[in-house]
């Protein structure tokens, strides 16, 4: 990896120009963007919602959960960012990356076609970690995508 540390910068819209390195964070509209670390220079956006990423921050550092793989970069790098560092991950082979976009299409159908609005553990991503709550609940911000996205 080029990038092994990110600089977290909460902001409100994303900027045209991504400096290498940051980790630009809109909680307004939940997303996180960033230039992709293995400095190929292609944007990496990573949407928080109930079916994507998950962004935690500790008053210093920032994590995302699960994993960055960017399978559709001719890099395919795949890393974990956490407590602004970025950790290599191993690569995937091409069944792997199918059936996680899959089981992605399934949790999405499976969230979003639901007149509750919880995700049982069964839906959390693979290689979630065990700390997680088994129950997610929509915020306004989820609620707002959904309505953009459906």
């Amino acid at each position: 990896m080029k990038h092994d540390v990110l600089e977290p910068r909460f902001i409100k819209a994303v900027p045209r120009d991504l400096e290498p390195g940051v980790l630009y964070v809109s909680m307004e509209y939940g997303t996180v963007v960033h230039s992709c670390c293995c400095g190929c220079g292609f944007e990496v956006v990573t949407p928080l919602t109930p079916t994507d990423w998950r962004l935690t921050f500790d008053g210093e550092g920032v994590s995302l959960w699960p994993s960055v793989g960017s399978w559709y970069l001719p890099c395919q790098s795949h890393y974990v960012i956490e407590d602004n560092r970025v950790w290599e991950a191993g690569p995937w082979s091409k069944a792997r990356i199918e059936a996680e976009l899959s089981r992605d299409k399934r949790a999405k159908t499976k969230f979003y076609s639901r007149s509750d609005t919880t995700i049982e553990p069964s839906d959390a991503p693979i290689d979630a970690p065990a700390s997680r709550s088994s129950e997610v609940r929509l915020t306004g911000l989820v609620v707002r995508l959904r309505r953009w996205f459906f």
